[in-house]
């Protein structure tokens, strides 16, 4: 009597599926591969092995708590081929005497997540006997044309996908600086913090086998991700914090990755982390979709708008001196926003509204009623199309709201100036391949002032007021600061008496004399010009006020008042200086300084303001590599950093890390620094990984928390 077939062992070759996968960062030990391209196991028989004709082998996939097939998380596939419609596929490589080689391959719309592997075997069609093989991950495949993250440059998707360091956009528009970040998407344990997040959901705790049935769905992923990131619904990664007071957390300018962040979130049983603030939850979102198999860069707009009343005008608001006030409409524009683009197919949504789609995980106005905002497509965005899902009013007000000024005094408020160009600036992301910033404005928006630029702008403004008249909008929120191009936003703030034809004959314009380093006095200049042929005189109020990142005012620390006599055609300046002795105690963690200027002429009712915002620099850290980095070889680097104040600084903590180069952040307790005093360690460690890396360095103390540095390494695999 012929005997059965029985399965004696499984060789899931995680190593070399793995490597054809692009997942060999991941793991070498576990299954990690990509819908839609095949992968190979082989079978090991007891007595015998596979006869065709005789032996009927059935493969079974399964994912999630309640696996079916009706909703695609339940698959059954034949050998043979001929088992029912699954559109998944196994075939036959190789027959040996005693073990069975086959080739697996999960359809490109298959759903994401945890897998289990089982096999039915029937033999002589009389006994089914059932095993099961392993546990596998599937990931969604930008290499796939079939899948729809299919991303068709290779350059990009080794950017986007592979890429597990690169740089956050910060500062204003006049002095951008890359902030460096460790996303660390393959590193240990990171791709099951990712699994677990989708589980935490609101979505799988309400409807488990709804929620994995949709895991094949980027738009659906991306949603359910963005709403985890923050906290607001759910028990999300990060909690977000914009008060300046982070004692029983992390200052979100401290960190330099997203690793430690998801580590701890795990570790805690999911409680989330303190504390985020855009770039934060920006990058985490990255390393989430990165891992996940989603092309994804981060995004920073400079003079990022938040338009509360979906009218698309923020409005700011002025007293006497100059000063900016707090608005009570929570409009704002802050110096910049982070956000993400993450790279899909859209059926949803009309022909041609695909590709690069925004995401932002910053907690802001509800959508569906969760907190999380998008997909919005890129160029829906560019085209005024804001009725199109999701959230594309929102992010088309931060980057092309118009910007409204008013006065306020005696109780009334008095409109004196619309901007159409003051948001949305020198939109960034890091370059493929590079260090260097691409600037993407153009793909949000036709050039400032353009005819298509105002044209699209009243398209959007049309289909807003139409849909307000229907209901709520939605809003984000959370967003950042403005920021002055060359420094100065003049506007000229014509009283409703001025007719029409009154043009401005005086002009005010801030420059600074020295770069603004911290710990030094800011000095600077008021330059006033006479362009008209009559003598002027002018009564100068000048001030300078903190600003937090999301654009709220801090009260005045520095006040000035100047007469300026003006002949005709003539200029002058006012000399001015801010001792760091007045500032330092009033600087938010953002180191942002507005300094503003509001002139009235006598015997006139026109009025001229002019601001600049500084955001105030400190020296970077230096990381030396000492010697050639090679995999499992012993590596020393040099640190070198200072103390930029006059003053000595306490709770000295250097941060480094680094993903292949080292395990786990490195915490140096560095102490009291004296005024000015430049210090250096070494640190060793054993690179891990072969390839380009990045280490990144942050030094915080109790006077400021987020001197940054970073070096790059190439490791080599042998000497």
């Amino acid at each position: 009597m012929e005997q059965g077939l029985e399965v004696a062992l499984t060789d899931l070759q995680s190593s070399w599926n793995n490597v054809r996968h692009h997942t060999e960062e991941i793991s070498s030990d576990r299954l990690l591969v990509r819908r839609g391209q095949a992968f190979n196991i082989t079978l090991y028989f007891r007595k015998r092995g596979f006869q065709p004709g005789l032996d009927n082998i059935i493969f079974v996939a399964e994912t999630g708590p309640l696996p079916d097939l009706s909703n695609g998380t339940r698959a059954l596939f034949s050998l043979a081929g001929h088992h029912g419609p699954s559109p998944w596929i196994a075939s036959l490589e190789t027959n040996g005497a005693s073990s069975l080689e086959v080739s697996l391959c999960a359809p490109p719309t298959a759903a994401v997540g945890r897998y289990l592997l089982k096999v039915h075997i029937d033999c002589f069609q009389k006994s089914v006997t059932a095993y099961q093989l392993g546990e596998f991950i599937l990931l969604f495949n930008p290499w796939c044309p079939g899948d729809s993250v299919y991303l068709d440059s290779e350059p990009q998707r080794q950017e986007y996908v592979v890429n597990d360091y690169g740089f956050i956009y910060q500062g204003n528009k006049n002095w951008i600086r890359p902030c460096p970040w460790n996303y660390g998407q393959f590193e240990e344990n990171i791709i099951d913090i990712c699994l677990e997040l989708l589980d935490k959901s609101l979505n799988f705790q309400i409807d488990p086998a709804t929620d994995c049935a949709l895991r094949g769905s980027p738009v659906y992923i991306s949603r359910v991700v963005c709403a985890m990131i923050n906290s607001n619904d759910d028990n999300g990664v990060l909690n977000g914090n914009w008060s300046e007071s982070y004692l029983d957390g992390i200052n979100p300018a401290e960190w330099t990755g997203s690793v430690a962040i998801l580590k701890q979130w795990h570790a805690t049983g999911c409680q989330p982390v303190r504390y985020g603030q855009c770039w934060v939850f920006a990058a985490i979102m990255c390393t989430v979709m990165r891992c996940l198999g989603i092309p994804t860069r981060v995004i920073t707009n400079f003079d990022s708008g938040h338009d509360t009343d979906g009218n698309l005008i923020i409005d700011e608001y002025y007293d006497s001196t100059g000063r900016i006030l707090e608005n009570k409409k929570k409009d704002t524009v802050w110096n910049f926003h982070v956000w993400n683009e993450c790279w899909m197919a859209r059926k949803d949504l009309p022909p041609g509204y695909g590709g690069w789609q925004v995401l932002d995980a910053t907690p802001q106005e509800t959508s569906n009623g969760l907190y999380c905002c998008g997909p919005a497509s890129v160029r829906a965005i560019k085209e005024g199309e804001v009725d199109l899902n999701y959230d594309t009013a929102f992010a088309f007000s931060m980057v092309n709201a118009d910007c409204m000024s008013w006065l306020v005094y005696g109780g009334k408020e008095q409109k004196i100036h619309r901007d159409t160009n003051t948001v949305g600036n020198f939109i960034s992301t890091k370059s493929i391949q590079s260090d260097e910033r691409d600037d993407i404005t153009e793909n949000y928006k036709y050039i400032e002032g353009s005819p298509q630029e105002r044209l699209v702008f009243m398209r959007a403004l049309q289909k807003l007021k139409a849909r307000r008249s229907e209901g709520p909008h939605k809003a984000d929120s959370q967003h950042s600061t403005a920021v002055p191009l060359n420094g100065d936003s003049p506007r000229s703030l014509h009283m409703p008496s001025l007719r029409p034809s009154d043009i401005v004959q005086v002009s005010l314009k801030f420059q600074l004399l020295d770069p603004p380093n911290m710990g030094q006095d800011i000095r600077f200049v008021l330059l006033a010009l006479n362009m008209s042929l009559q003598f002027k005189d002018l009564k100068v109020n000048l001030s300078a006020q903190s600003l937090l990142h999301d654009g709220s005012p801090l009260p005045p620390f520095w006040q000035d008042t100047a007469f300026i006599t003006l002949s005709p055609e003539e200029a002058k300046t006012h000399s001015c200086r801010i001792p760091y002795s007045q500032y330092s105690q009033y600087l938010s963690t953002d180191k942002l300084i507005r300094i503003s200027a509001l002139g009235e002429e006598k015997n006139s009712p026109e009025k001229i303001l002019v601001d600049k915002i500084i955001t105030l620099a400190y020296p970077g850290i230096m990381i030396n590599v000492l010697g050639a980095a090679i995999v499992n070889q012993p590596l020393s680097i040099q640190v070198l950093f200072s103390n930029p104040l006059s003053e000595h600084v306490a709770d000295c903590v250097l941060t480094v890390e680094g993903s292949g180069l080292f395990k786990k952040q490195q915490r140096v307790l560095i102490g009291v620094l004296k005024p000015q005093h430049r210090a250096s360690i070494t640190l060793e460690t054993v690179p891990f990984k072969s390839g380009q890396r990045q280490i990144q360095a942050n030094l915080r103390s109790n006077k400021f928390k987020d001197i940054k540095g970073y070096r790059n390494v190439y490791v080599d695999l042998r000497l």
